[in-house]
């Protein structure tokens, strides 16, 4: 084979591998399924604004506590009269903003300092003893403990969130290196003088991304939780703007009067995470080159 003919020959293998995996994907029904609520779940999030039937802070204070189905409200209203789909709606995209970036700033420090740590000896030690010291505290009391230092805004909730995500990210990242960096296309590359930087970005990262994507959807549904969580504390998103965990907040004095405004937030907090660990249980599964060949 000529080298010409190398990238198209790597280009048609993974081609056929990411249509191999979309047909696993296809043919398991609760891949399907999931990935259908998470699309979803992103068109509510991207169109929130003009999905909501009313603003989220919008009081009537003449409808209080009012069930679902009458006063113009299809899943009632809270302790002040506001509308509970619209701040469900609105509460559902900061939980997926806060998800997403909160994500985002652990693969963005995880990635490579695990890449370093299981390529380069010397960086090894002190990246281990860095992960090791965060994941001695609990993922909640760090992020807890960030936010309480940082203050409390949607912005900070997830960079708090974030930097508690990135010890799993490093572990994970390092596993794979070590194992990618034990193959023979690497050897090889080493051997025809390849040098580390080019070693790691053209041939482990690249090998190391299926990995990397179903950690970030196993972290996504961690970092709704902790969002939600810090909101309930009131470390997070602030009040009057909508959150799921400051809902949960509110409605705990209310349960009893209001059920509906407690059960549906907790109810769309549990259909977003369950999804999100479904879709990424299965992808981790369709990514499995152990699966039979089809």
């Amino acid at each position: 084979m000529t080298a010409a003919a190398v990238p198209t020959a790597r280009f048609h293998h993974d081609a056929s591998r990411q249509a191999r995996v979309i047909r696993r994907l296809r043919r398991n029904p609760l891949a399907v399924i999931s990935f259908s609520v998470l699309v979803l779940a992103l068109f509510v999030a991207v169109l929130a604004p003009w999905l909501a039937p009313y603003s989220p802070e919008q009081t009537d204070f003449a409808n209080t506590f009012s069930p679902p189905g009458t006063s113009g409200h299809l899943l009632g209203t809270d302790d002040l009269g506001r509308d509970v789909l619209s701040r469900i709606i609105l509460g559902s995209r900061a939980s997926l903003e806060v998800g997403m970036l909160a994500v985002a700033t652990a693969l963005l420090i995880g990635v490579p300092l695990g890449l370093a740590s299981g390529y380069v000896q010397s960086f090894d030690a002190v990246i281990s003893r860095f992960t090791d010291l965060l994941l001695s505290f609990p993922f909640l009391i760090l992020a807890v403990g960030l936010a309480a230092i940082r203050g409390a805004s949607l912005g900070n909730a997830a960079v708090a969130i974030g930097i508690a995500q990135i010890p799993g990210i490093i572990r994970v990242v390092r596993s794979d290196t070590l194992r990618l960096k034990s193959l023979d296309f690497v050897a090889a590359a080493v051997v025809d003088g390849a040098g580390d930087l080019w070693v790691l970005t053209r041939h482990i990262l690249p090998n190391a991304t299926s990995v990397v994507l179903v950690q970030a959807t196993v972290a996504i549904p961690s970092a709704i939780l902790g969002e939600a969580v810090l909101s309930f504390l009131g470390l997070g998103i602030q009040p009057p703007a909508p959150s799921l965990g400051t809902m949960l907040a509110t409605a705990q004095q209310f349960a009893a009067r209001a059920p509906w405004a407690a059960i549906l937030p907790g109810v769309t907090i549990m259909v977003l995470v369950l999804a999100f660990n479904v879709f990424g249980d299965s992808l981790r599964d369709a990514l499995d080159p152990k699966e039979s060949r089809e």
